[in-house]
């Protein structure tokens, strides 16, 4: 598959998780798209509670599915958020990436009309602290 196919899907398959989001809370929708380094696509969106602010973050959805199916390895992700600002992951999901990621893992801030702004690992969460630090 060629890589602007792969980004077309991957945009998409956020989207839609975007728009399954359970947010009646909030009414913020996000949702999050992933490519493992084996080539498979996971999703997820943010989903609250009454015991709100206790919900779940997009991209901890779709770790979470990818880490069910055994992949370990996030080779992109796009994150997608209404409004005109950067909906960026929280400082929760960035070490959430980080855990699967390697310091070139791409991360994808999307709006509904497309791509925002790319960042690799180490530029969403400079100097951070991973798996290889407890060695």
């Amino acid at each position: 598959m060629s890589d602007v196919k792969q980004s077309g899907q991957l945009f998409d398959l956020a989207k839609a998780a975007m728009s399954q989001a359970y947010v009646p809370y909030s009414h913020f929708t996000v949702g999050a798209a992933i490519l493992t380094a084996s080539g498979e696509l996971y999703s997820g969106c943010n989903v609250e509670n009454a015991s709100y602010p206790e919900g779940t973050c997009a991209e901890a959805g779709a770790i979470a599915a990818m880490v069910r199916d055994g992949e370990t390895q996030i080779k992109e992700i796009y994150v997608m958020g209404e409004g005109d600002a950067l909906v960026t992951p929280c400082g929760g999901c960035r070490q959430r990436i980080r855990e699967f990621s390697s310091a070139d893992t791409m991360i994808h801030i999307c709006g509904p009309e497309g791509v925002r702004k790319s960042l690799t690992m180490n530029e969403l969460l400079p100097f951070s602290f991973g798996p290889e630090n407890l060695v």
